[in-house]
């Protein structure tokens, strides 16, 4: 279960500021999307809601929790927070509505992936920890899809467990990992938790007890003889896949078969090659060969280019740590907040950087689809709506502005999670989410995608923009 006090001080002290200002119970609007696309991408793959439902789900202050923020003190040494404000704290319950992209959905920077309505004070207290469930599960299933693409259908395992940043990074990374394409994880308690198939063989340390490699593998297929892969380069990769050959010669005579060999050093190009020739030559045209050693998407594309004869890829470090790209620059703004008459009043952030400025509006995205294929995703605001006759959209850095090409469907991404508190979703399968995102992946390879705001709320964003500078 994760605690509410996994958030940033300044959002407690932001609440507490509510609260004595009497804002508290003021309906806000905020919605969290990301500004760029990763790795020099044009998309990301939506993930974490689960884990996000889960923490709505259970989200309150525990007595443990009051008892440290009662220990906070400001800088003149008294109390942080008073006692009145703790004890509303220890009362309060999740009463927002919250609707939100699904998992496994291909989504594009500026869309909201989660709005959360309701009051200010609760929707404030969402922000850093849906952005550290969200960004992170995000980023790595965008990255997962991009190695399984490079894979191009092969076998792609997630062995990163050991390098990632920490316990729950390392589980985070595995469930994201899963949902962008790999097959399966080396991580035990991942697969137990979500359900993940786990792959594994030997290290090389189980090499290094023997008194030679030949004995190792020995050992090895008598204590598992139907998991007949073994690890071939502690000394020599060549010689270790002649005994891997010896080996498997062994275990077909006792009705088992080698399944494989794994390279994890050296020109996995060339020691792949070398290896499939020696396997073919000895009668093993099935086995396997399975690399590792940094791999990423851009280090499997080369291979492939140099005719590695590689079917299966553990990928470890550049994918649970986004080693190029460590973190999605995913953003919580508020954008609209009813007034004492309880009329909405619209809000968004300036910046002297065009792309941190934020949207108005209470927003959901349509995408638009002809034949069944995406044609275009749109921004818009649920109370001006999109106009019954074709409208007009303007890209997000307002260069382009057209009318909507022609569709035969389209549907709202933001779907109904939470009302007024209460769970309404019903949740997804880890294998629904992951088909979800391999059948959306394959419909976007081309980019451009066209993805823009609704031509109504671009309009009043502008104007909201003149308004707020003429009156700054």
């Amino acid at each position: 279960m994760i605690s509410p006090l996994l958030t940033d001080l300044y959002q407690l002290t932001m609440a507490y500021g509510y609260w004595r200002q009497r804002l508290h119970e003021r309906e806000a609007v905020f919605h969290l999307s990301f500004r760029h696309s990763p790795f020099g991408g044009h998309y990301a793959i939506a993930a974490g809601l689960a884990t996000a439902v889960e923490f709505f789900k259970n989200w309150r202050f525990q007595k443990e929790d009051l008892t440290y923020l009662r220990s906070l003190k400001n800088p003149a040494g008294t109390p942080l927070f008073p006692a009145a404000f703790l004890s509303y704290l220890k009362k309060l319950r999740f009463r927002c509505d919250v609707h939100a992209v699904l998992e496994g959905t291909v989504v594009f920077p500026h869309e909201p992936l989660l709005r959360i309505q309701g009051p200010l004070l609760q929707a404030q207290l969402m922000e850093s920890t849906l952005l550290n469930i969200i960004n992170f599960q995000t980023l790595i299933a965008t990255k997962a899809a991009r190695v399984c693409r490079a894979a191009e259908g092969d076998t792609v395992l997630e062995f990163g467990m050991r390098r990632a940043q920490g316990v729950d990074g390392a589980l985070s990374a595995s469930r994201a990992a899963y949902i962008g394409g790999c097959h399966a994880t080396s991580n035990v308690l991942a697969g137990k938790i979500y359900g993940i198939p786990v792959s594994g063989t030997h290290a090389h340390s189980w090499v290094t007890v023997f008194a030679n490699e030949k004995q190792a593998f020995s050992a090895y297929a008598e204590v598992m003889p139907e998991s007949g892969f073994f690890l071939v380069d502690t000394f020599d990769s060549v010689q270790g896949v002649k005994n891997a050959i010896a080996i498997g010669k062994q275990l077909r005579n006792k009705g088992f078969d080698l399944r494989g060999i794994r390279l994890d050093s050296g020109d996995l190009a060339a020691l792949s090659i070398k290896a499939r020739a020696l396997l073919d030559a000895a009668g093993f045209p099935n086995a396997q060969i399975i690399a590792s050693n940094c791999l990423d998407e851009y280090v499997i594309t080369r291979l492939k280019k140099q005719g590695a004869k590689i079917c299966c890829w553990g990928v470890g470090t550049h994918l649970v740590t986004a080693y190029d790209e460590p973190a999605l620059d995913g953003v919580y703004k508020l954008s609209a907040l009813r007034d004492e008459q309880g009329e909405w009043q619209y809000k968004l952030k300036l910046s002297e950087q065009t792309v941190k400025i934020s949207h108005p509006g209470i927003q959901q995205v349509r995408r638009f689809f002809w034949d069944d294929a995406p044609v275009m995703d749109i921004v818009y605001d649920l109370v001006c709506g999109i106009p019954e006759e074709k409208p007009e959209l303007v890209s997000m850095d307002a260069t382009v502005q057209q009318k909507l090409p022609d569709y035969d469907a389209c549907m709202d991404l933001l779907q109904p999670i939470f009302v007024k508190g209460k769970c309404i979703f019903k949740n997804e399968s880890l294998a629904v989410i992951r088909e979800r995102a391999l059948q959306q992946v394959s419909q976007f390879l081309q980019p451009p995608y066209l993805v823009g705001l609704e031509g109504n709320l671009f309009a009043l964003k502008k104007r909201l923009i003149d308004n707020v500078k003429k009156n700054s």
